[in-house]
């Protein structure tokens, strides 16, 4: 009897203590959310049936014809891009002219629920890539009446627009912008165990990352949590923003994602989840233009990286571009210091701006473009 009694106080000190971190979560979402005003949302229907959320920032003066799409990287959601500004790549492209789509990949976010017969731990990369990416240029297409897009994606977010501008949807690009996007997996011991980690800890489901995130986010700033120098360096990032960014930008990553990127780093490939795509080789074959751009202190998507994939991309338009001291910039930016560092603003969103803006096309003052949808394909309604 004393033991079932001490296994049902055990069991009762655990759900109390649920709860608890549960209440603390709640109000560190309120006490950190972001005070900007809200994104149109849109949804877009894939052809597997997965129903996925879109934020809109539209230009208030359109000035170039084709809309940006804005894709987040692993373990995140649309605040990647679309955060507060200073710190918000979405709100600096509308101000230039530019709409812009931020998206969120199935599983993550507003795009989170599967469909009937789908489950989120199975969701690979190449979902991402033949699924959620086309769905979301032909929406971009239809909402704006562009002919083509620009893909900005950053980490994961550039990977996959690799993969994508290599498919179908490849034409419809009018530009790719890879940032921090690490193509080749050299062996780094401690990535490799946090992504091995990552994984067995995501059995059977998915790793929660974002309910970690909440409940640390209220001491970040005061405390340096271990490790976090691999994706920013805190030291480059203001506290409230720390802060910011843990309570709203993390988010979960599904058990199929985590293994697909074990395997990339196991072999140092970049390829499909059963291997028969090389998405890296085709790199040779692209001939849009492309921007590789990261950070000199980037230890996912170093400068010796991301020169590699610089000479692997086959385009004749193709730009590197390195942010550090070396060249003159505020800081070596690591991963996530290329978007909430404090020179991130005056340094990183100028460049992707400009070479944006340099491959647009401009519209006349007063030039509309009627919009159309695609047919057959997803279908863009405004969310009630």
């Amino acid at each position: 009897m004393d033991a079932v009694r001490w296994t049902l106080w055990i069991l009762l000190a655990v759900l109390a203590l649920l709860g608890v971190n549960g209440l603390w979560v709640l109000a560190v979402r309120r006490w950190y959310r972001l005070h900007t005003a809200e994104p149109e949302l849109l949804k877009v229907r894939c052809q597997d049936g997965w129903e996925l959320t879109v934020h809109v920032r539209r230009a208030a003066n359109r000035r170039f014809e084709e809309p940006v799409l804005l894709c987040h990287g692993l373990a995140a959601n649309r605040c990647t891009f679309d955060f507060e500004p200073p710190y918000s790549l979405a709100h600096a492209l509308s101000e230039a002219g530019f709409d812009c789509f931020s998206v969120e990949w199935r599983g993550i976010g507003h795009s989170r629920l599967p469909p009937r017969g789908r489950r989120w731990p199975d969701v690979t990369v190449d979902d991402l890539v033949t699924q959620d990416g086309p769905a979301l240029i032909e929406q971009a297409l239809a909402q704006t009446g562009a002919r083509r897009a620009f893909w900005v994606g950053h980490s994961l977010g550039g990977l996959v627009g690799y993969a994508v501008a290599q498919g179908p949807a490849g034409p419809k690009l009018a530009g790719l912008l890879a940032l921090g996007s690490p193509v080749f997996f050299p062996a780094d011991p401690l990535i490799r165990r946090l992504i091995y980690v990552g994984s067995k800890a995501a059995w059977p489901r998915g790793f929660r990352n974002e309910w970690i995130s909440r409940t640390l986010a209220p001491f970040l700033g005061y405390v340096t949590l271990p490790l976090s120098d691999v994706i920013i360096n805190p030291k480059h990032i203001l506290p409230p923003t720390q802060r910011k960014v843990y309570a709203n930008m993390m988010a979960s990553m599904s058990r199929n994602v985590l293994r697909q990127f074990q395997d990339w780093i196991d072999h140092d490939a970049f390829r499909s989840f059963d291997g028969s795509v090389d998405w890296r080789a085709g790199l040779a074959r692209l001939s849009m233009p492309v921007m590789v751009m990261g950070g000199s202190l980037d230890r996912l998507a170093s400068p010796k990286n991301l020169r590699a994939q610089y000479e692997l991309v086959g385009s004749p338009d193709k730009h590197l571009h390195v942010f550090g001291c070396e060249r003159g910039d505020k800081m070596d930016y690591g991963h996530g210091d290329l978007l909430f560092g404090t020179g991130a603003p005056l340094e990183v969103h100028p460049e992707i701006r400009g070479w944006l803006a340099a491959h647009a096309t401009p519209l006349r003052q007063g030039e509309g473009l009627v919009t159309t949808q695609a047919s057959p394909g997803p279908v863009a309604v405004p969310t009630p």
